[in-house]
């Protein structure tokens, strides 16, 4: 089916297009006409060997394939909707390895194991520490800043915390953490010709965090230790990870946990300076809804995908077995069947029903308090240091298939 509205040979995956912009008006425009929409590919463009895939951009729509793993498969075509045309099936089935890309049963037993990891108790007993470091992270990029007050708020601020908290979390030493950094970002940015990064380099950064992690999980079960490594692995055969599974829940954690989490808090940046009433607001308020609607607004990841398992009917439109699905989390969260005014950056919105941590279902966020603390901890410590912070120039985007990057937002120290 074409949509006589938009553009022969529109695609929502284009990362040119998301370099540029995320297609709000078109997403508003196929969630009135067309919610569940064909979109035609080149043939192999994304890696996948087939003729495109469906666009799912309403809320409700999005929740329904999200919570429905019996019909809409992460496992077959794994949930990443675009790699490029130089990607072989074989580097797509190793990926299966990630939990991410895993279907129940197989994903309901790594996932029972991994979310030790993630109590509430777990994560409180990181709060401390990751506070004291998201007060010293703003005082050092102030401390750093040109004479003008200028610094690049991506690099001396967003990344760090996150990697801070993924690598306090896994007990990865202080002087091994910018290696992580490192290869993540190297797996996340293969689209960007900036970085000049290909598919082999990516996938040898993710071969160089599983062989790392490895050594990790060796070391704990030879002597094991009061930290979640050891609570994941140390047991092996008795409900824990073997070492390779380890290394591929890591991979999970430096992308999934470290690009999102770097990416909301630098478009919540953006969208503070950009309405100043709201960072008034919040620096008066501290309004403990901030995290969840910088994440509605961010949703930095624009899109996964499933597969159809067998042929379905969504939003009217008949889904056959094989074909792939893309749910796109940009659109749903704006959807105006759900929120109110939803273009509006309300710090105060609740409730505030976003799926920028998923639609729910087996793959809903494991880690969604950790970032949500995460998100507070820095803001706060932002409006304490830097309350007079100022935007420079418009962020660059990173040019992405699938995540809503941003990878430089000059701002200034100094009040104008």
């Amino acid at each position: 089916m074409r949509c006589p509205h938009l553009p022969d040979g529109f695609d929502f995956t284009d990362p040119d297009l998301l370099q540029a912009r995320v297609p709000h008006p078109e997403f508003a425009l196929m969630r009135q006409t067309a919610p569940v929409w064909w979109c035609t590919q080149p043939a192999n463009i994304s890696g996948f060997g087939d003729e495109g895939y469906w666009v799912v951009t309403r809320h409700a729509d999005v929740k329904y394939v999200s919570t429905h793993p019996e019909l809409f498969s992460s496992n077959t075509n794994t949930a990443v909707i675009r790699f490029n045309e130089t990607i072989s099936r074989d580097q797509i089935e190793v990926q299966k390895l990630i939990m991410l890309n895993m279907d129940p049963p197989e994903h309901t037993r790594v996932r029972q194991i991994v979310q030790r990891g993630f109590t509430p108790r777990a994560v409180r007993s990181l709060e401390q520490a990751l506070r004291a470091r998201a007060r010293s992270i703003v005082e050092t990029a102030h401390a750093s800043a040109g004479a003008d007050g200028s610094f690049d708020f991506v690099t001396n601020i967003a990344v760090e915390l996150p990697l801070q908290a993924i690598a306090e979390l896994i007990g990865v030493p202080q002087e091994d953490r910018s290696k992580i950094f490192d290869w993540s970002n190297k797996m996340a940015a293969y689209d960007d010709p900036e970085y000049a990064i290909t598919e082999e380099v990516g996938a040898e950064a993710a071969m160089e965090i599983v062989a790392y992690s490895m050594n990790l999980a060796a070391a704990r079960k030879e002597c094991p230790a009061q930290d979640i490594v050891s609570q994941l692995v140390a047991a092996e055969g008795e409900g824990n990870l073997s070492s390779d599974e380890f290394g591929f829940f890591v991979i999970l954690l430096a992308v999934a946990g470290n690009e999102t989490t770097r990416n909301a808090i630098s478009h919540g940046m953006h969208a503070f300076l950009t309405h100043p009433e709201q960072w008034e607001l919040y620096k008066r308020e501290r309004p403990k809804t901030t995290a969840e609607e910088i994440v509605r607004w961010a949703t930095p990841v624009v899109s996964f995908q499933r597969t159809a398992t067998q042929d379905v009917e969504l939003g009217g439109q008949r889904i056959r077995k094989g074909e792939r699905v893309g749910l796109f989390y940009s659109s749903a969260n704006n959807d105006p069947e759900v929120f109110d005014a939803p273009e509006a950056f309300d710090i105060t919105r609740d409730p505030n029903p976003h799926l920028g941590f998923g639609g729910g279902g087996p793959h809903f966020c494991l880690g969604k308090s950790l970032a949500v603390m995460e998100i507070d901890l820095i803001f706060n410590a932002i409006a304490d240091v830097l309350p007079d912070l100022r935007l420079l120039e418009d962020p660059r985007r990173l040019r992405s298939a699938w995540l809503n990057g941003i990878k430089q937002l000059q701002v200034s120290a100094l009040p104008s």
